[in-house]
């Protein structure tokens, strides 16, 4: 059995992940209206990553015999003035996710909940990429800039993931 104080923060944990989702779901749709859809295809599958993410925590926290309660989800921004900018955003949400996780992490330390520890662990690794790749995206774009021929083929490198 889970305490009440580790259902709480996984339950908090969830609507973070189901915002992540929407935020990279409402990101794609703004790479859809700027002629990018390498960008949104990138963002859309970035969004089923995030949902699956509340998926995994939503399981264990069932498994582990405590009980999952929805929260509500924000309306995520719609407007973003430039793919970089939108990639700044990218990367601070994903160093948000990350503090979050490691205060999740430490509570479990805090409760010796050693299955949550080892169920969390696997969130920490993925955090390290999803920062690293949000980095490298940002990167890329502040080299390429906001327009021509290097945007285009950033674009069409992102519309590969998920095909290598």
């Amino acid at each position: 059995m889970i305490s009440k104080t580790l259902q709480k923060a996984i339950n908090d944990q969830i609507q973070k992940e189901f915002y992540s989702s929407y935020l990279y779901l409402s990101m794609a749709a703004y790479a859809e209206s700027e002629n990018l859809p390498g960008f949104a295809h990138w963002l859309r599958l970035q969004q089923q990553e995030e949902q699956g993410h509340a998926m995994k925590l939503y399981k264990y926290l069932n498994e582990r015999g405590g009980r999952v309660e929805l929260q509500a989800i924000e309306q995520p921004p719609t407007e973003f003035s430039s793919p970089t900018k939108m990639f700044e955003e990218v990367l601070e949400h994903e160093r948000f996710v990350t503090a979050s996780i490691n205060k999740l992490y430490e509570k479990a330390l805090k409760e010796n909940d050693y299955a949550a520890q080892i169920m969390l662990q696997w969130f920490i690794e993925e955090q390290v990429e999803e920062e690293a790749t949000a980095s490298e995206i940002l990167e890329t774009l502040k080299m390429a800039g906001e327009k021509g021929q290097a945007l285009l083929m950033l674009d069409r490198q992102l519309a590969r993931r998920g095909m290598d």
